[in-house]
């Protein structure tokens, strides 16, 4: 059986004057699917996040949420949704307990219940020996579950993560990657904006890349990758030569470079000093003959698979930033 829609939106735009964010994008979000959306900053992805919230009307096309228009049943929305923003907004004077109980009393939940969600929360978030502690003490992954956590206290149907692990360490990272499974595994539907394309590969169902308020491509991590860089992945880093203000292309190491790539038939993209290309093929005698000149031009070689980073390069041409 298809899975009801939870969002839903077609020819979606939001202008701000003169400024266009969102250019008219469709989507679909089923529910219980871990959903991604991907772009560098002004791609589009807050805007289109704050209209899902309600707290943004659009200025163009149609939007459903949860089965109901953001502008004219925002409060409703609202209610039925979790958000974890990007930022910590916890508040300092409480202990970790009480930030969920007095969140709760946004939504009404009774006293009794709200206790009973928070102590289910924090074992959850693996923060029940922090109950009494103050949020000034927490750590930063610490923290970042508690917010988590408070997002959730509400019982949403919809969860929106905005760049849930940024500036953790790895540990910290892999834990909320863990959490976020588990709640896919009790049936959330979850939205993930994230800069971390290895987080959008290993957490998505599907997912969206963005740019210039535009949809680029769509699908599940796995599928794009073939579609759009198929499976391997050579790196050249081209050692500098010239002036610091000479383009790296323009280099006599840059223009071999471009008659290898041209003699191959094959179309790098470019980032400074490293040329990136891709095979769809890892059998492609090309690849072979690449490294092989790499290696005797004592050039810097490195091949690899191919991840959800390379469609972004690919499909924009620039890396992302941060």
């Amino acid at each position: 059986m298809t899975a009801p829609v939870v969002v839903a939106a077609r020819g979606l735009q939001k202008s701000y004057g003169e400024v266009v964010a969102v250019r008219g994008i469709d989507f679909e979000i089923g529910a219980g699917e871990f959903f991604g959306f991907l772009g560098p900053n002004g791609a589009g992805k807050t805007t289109t996040m704050s209209m899902l919230q309600a707290v943004a009307r659009r200025t163009g096309g149609q939007l459903e949420v949860l089965g109901l228009d953001p502008a004219v049943d925002g409060k409703r929305i609202r209610q039925r949704i979790g958000v974890c923003p990007q930022e910590d907004n916890l508040d300092p004077d409480l202990q970790v307990r009480d930030n969920l109980l007095v969140y709760a009393r946004y939504f009404g939940v009774p006293r009794r219940e709200a206790r009973r969600r928070a102590q289910e929360l924090l074992a959850l978030m693996q923060l029940e020996h922090k109950a009494d502690v103050a949020v000034s003490e927490l750590s930063g992954g610490m923290k970042r579950r508690l917010t988590l956590a408070r997002s959730l206290v509400n019982e949403p149907e919809l969860v929106i993560l905005d760049e849930p692990s940024t500036g953790l360490d790895p540990q910290a990272r892999h834990l909320i990657w863990q959490k976020l499974r588990q709640l896919r595994e009790r049936g959330c539907t979850l939205l993930l904006t994230t800069h971390y394309m290895d987080e959008a590969e290993r957490l998505c169902d599907r997912l969206v890349v963005m740019d210039r308020g535009r949809i680029l491509a769509s699908g599940a991590p796995a599928a794009l990758i073939e579609e759009h860089v198929g499976r391997e992945v050579v790196e050249l880093t081209l050692p500098f030569a010239g002036s610091s203000a000479t383009p790296p292309e323009e280099t006599s190491t840059g223009r071999e470079a471009e008659d290898v790539a041209l003699r191959l038939e094959l179309t790098p993209v470019r980032s400074g000093d490293q040329w990136v290309f891709f095979f769809r093929d890892p059998a492609d005698p090309r690849l072979d003959r690449l490294t092989q000149h790499a290696r005797q031009r004592a050039w810097s070689c490195r091949v690899r698979r191919a991840g959800l980073e390379d469609v972004f390069l690919q499909l924009t041409g620039r890396e992302l930033l941060d």
